[in-house]
């Protein structure tokens, strides 16, 4: 007899039409599951700077103080043929998240930190400059995972002899209205580079300076590592805002309309513009009072261009430039204000409530709905 059954299968138009739903449905979910691996990051971020606030208060009771944007001069002993001022570390001092390391359950390597031995010099195994502060090199080399916020993905050279760094302390509004007018700012400043007085007002602060109130004010707040590459101008934000630009023409004057004259520059640089360099998100223990390493400030709003005043300095990104805060966070950045709490600052934030923000005696008055 004759085998009747009947061979069952899919037809090619029938495949074709099963792959095009399993596509449209991975195109649907793609975006939610990355958004929230994306809050996943966010969240780890929060609580980094959670922990930044709760080691500053901490630094506080113990120092009565808060840490220094930077103990300038360094305190290492001079063993170059150097202006004494230099000392052995090319004039650079320890940096803020040096300082709180005691309180970021890093004891061991904080116990492991001499500070006799300076910050910075030549790189092993160049000795044509500072070669003292090697002797610390096991503490620097070492990866601060707190101080890493996983949303950036850190593009820069394998080779790199740094260690990176996501979180800064707040030098203040606009330098020029107020000098240095936030909370992590350095206890002094030589002015080597500037005759300005306003970098005298470089001081040790301590939470009864904070007259705007610690909840109005910042403290920490988030920045962009070096790229492995020079970026250039509108070449998009993960790059971009891993740079600061030159804007050759434009004097800062000491008035709010000089300053916005500034960001107008800074924002007009031409696309294709290449970057002058990178300061901030590299060498989290070493900085230096006129330049804004592993700092920030309250000029330009969150992940806006940062540029340098090409007109009073062409060296770097220094007190004079606008150092934005960034992130890869769509739509702003995460801030650690002075009382501990963390809080999202979007990118539209007015300017003024920005400039507000950073100051820790302005005398203005910010609600909490202008953020």
């Amino acid at each position: 007899m004759a085998d009747r059954r009947i061979l069952r299968g899919f037809t090619l138009i029938e495949l074709l039409v099963v792959i095009a739903i399993i596509a449209v449905l991975i195109s649907l979910l793609l975006p939610a599951v990355q958004s929230a691996r994306e809050a996943a990051r966010r969240i780890q971020c929060v609580n980094n700077l959670k922990q930044l606030g709760l080691a500053a208060h901490n630094y506080i009771s113990t120092n009565g103080a808060l840490p220094a944007g930077s103990l300038w001069p360094c305190s290492a002993v001079d063993n170059l043929p150097s202006p004494p001022s230099q000392g052995a570390c090319w004039g650079w001092g320890v940096g803020p998240l040096v300082q709180v390391y005691n309180y970021m359950e890093q004891g061991v390597l904080y116990n492991a930190y001499n500070a006799a031995l300076g910050v910075w010099g030549s790189y092993p195994p160049d000795t044509s400059g500072p070669t003292l502060w090697w002797g610390n090199t096991t503490v620097y080399d070492t990866q601060v995972a707190s101080y890493l916020c996983p949303s950036d993905s850190r593009l820069v050279s394998p080779s790199s002899q740094m260690t990176m760094v996501n979180y800064g302390g707040n030098f203040g509004g606009p330098f020029q209205l107020g000098g240095y007018s936030g909370t992590i700012i350095p206890m002094t400043n030589p002015g080597w580079d500037f005759s300005d007085p306003l970098v005298q007002t470089a001081k040790t602060v301590t939470i009864a300076d904070i007259t705007d109130g610690t909840s109005n004010t910042s403290l920490w707040s988030e920045q962009l590592t070096p790229f492995v590459t020079t970026p250039t101008a509108g070449s998009g934000k993960n790059a971009e805002n891993r740079g600061f630009f030159p804007t050759p023409g434009a004097i800062l004057t000491k008035t709010q309309a000089g300053a916005q004259q500034f960001l107008a520059a800074c924002k007009s640089v031409a696309t294709g513009t290449q970057a002058s360099g990178s300061n901030m998100g590299y060498q989290w223990w070493c900085t230096f009072p006129d330049y804004v390493n592993n700092n920030y400030n309250h000029f330009g709003t969150p992940n806006s261009r940062q540029c340098q005043n090409s007109a009073l300095n062409s060296w770097g990104l220094d007190i004079y430039g606008t150092a934005s805060p960034n992130s890869l966070h769509p739509g702003g950045v995460n801030m650690c204000f002075a009382d501990g709490s963390v809080r999202f600052i979007k990118d539209t934030v007015n300017l003024q409530t920005w400039w507000a923000l950073g100051t820790r005696a302005g005398g203005e008055v910010v609600s909490a709905d202008a953020y």
